[in-house]
């Protein structure tokens, strides 16, 4: 196996061509004139050549220091670039976006930001991947996770960009269908629609504005693992459902949902951008986080 060598050397070797002096250098390298003279001198001893040929008055090549300044200029300026290169991509979005969302929030949400990001950043791929699954991101080459409700325990890093509230709902068009739901306890004879999704789908925790808290537990003869299959089951009055208010809004406002006591709350869920532990990070992360967190702001203000 050939020696590996102190590339750092060739930037000394370089400087001391490119000024014609130790000491111009060694100033633009900002060490001292020893530290430039002693970095060539090995650089010479380990090529076993005489690169510079050192007067009283200038300093200059040697035929082999030359040609090997040659290719060292090459070398350093093609790490130049790729640097530039990195420094771009961390100040610019380019390059695929790779990232995960839940169904819902997914379709309600991520897929139409995907597509204003797309615009707004020509130069930007997105690859969206939808599924109730927790993907893992080191293992699947993804940016960003987003992830709703609440967060497990993780060694991955957490940027809570929104947060949503989930709604009794039933079917709309019958103003006079839920008169008989005043308090949550009038709950436990209503036909309910189970999301087999979450881990407990029949208790539930109700608070109102004056603090009162109430626990139920719901009845259930059918139970759904996709929330928007459980909201087309609700329209079509199979029963009432529990929901996060970014896939029922439009359809409250629309009169094909009602909501249902609406004077008392469930408890609310966070919106999250889970990132791979990492130093730095990519422009395109940064740049659709600030969008999805502006997104929410403006969602949630409305």
């Amino acid at each position: 196996m050939s020696k590996a060598h102190n590339l750092n050397r060739l930037a000394y070797f370089a400087a001391v061509v490119e000024t014609g002096s130790f000491t111009r250098a060694a100033d633009r390298l900002g060490v001292t004139k020893a530290v430039v003279s002693s970095q060539v001198t090995q650089l010479e001893a380990e090529l076993k050549a005489t690169l510079l040929v050192r007067n009283t008055r200038k300093v200059s090549t040697t035929e082999a220091g030359h040609l090997f300044y040659t290719r060292c200029a090459s070398i350093l300026n093609e790490a130049q670039e790729a640097f530039s290169e990195l420094s771009q991509l961390s100040e610019q979005p380019v390059g695929t976006l790779r990232m995960t969302a839940p169904n819902d929030y997914g379709t309600a949400i991520v897929a139409p930001l995907a597509a204003a990001f797309r615009r707004k950043y020509p130069d930007c791929r997105v690859e969206l991947h939808l599924g109730d699954d927790h993907s893992d991101l080191m293992a699947g080459d993804l940016d960003l996770a987003i992830r709703v409700g609440w967060l497990r325990d993780s060694t991955l890093l957490a940027r809570r960009v929104g947060g949503f509230k989930q709604l009794l709902v039933g079917a709309g068009g019958n103003p006079s269908a839920f008169d008989h739901i005043q308090h949550p306890d009038d709950l436990s004879a209503a036909p309910f629609i189970a999301n087999r999704a979450l881990s407990n789908p029949l208790h539930w925790r109700f608070e109102n504005a004056a603090g009162e808290t109430v626990s139920v537990k719901l009845q259930s003869d059918l139970s759904i693992d996709s929330a928007p299959a459980i909201m087309a089951a609700v329209k079509e009055g199979a029963g009432l459902a529990i929901l996060p208010d970014y896939l029922v809004r439009k359809h409250l406002a629309s009169g094909a949902l009602d909501h249902v006591l609406p004077h008392w709350h469930l408890p609310e869920g966070g919106i999250f951008v889970v990132l791979p532990a990492s130093r730095f990070r990519a422009a395109k992360v940064s740049a659709f986080t600030e969008m999805l967190r502006l997104a929410e702001k403006t969602r949630t203000s409305d």
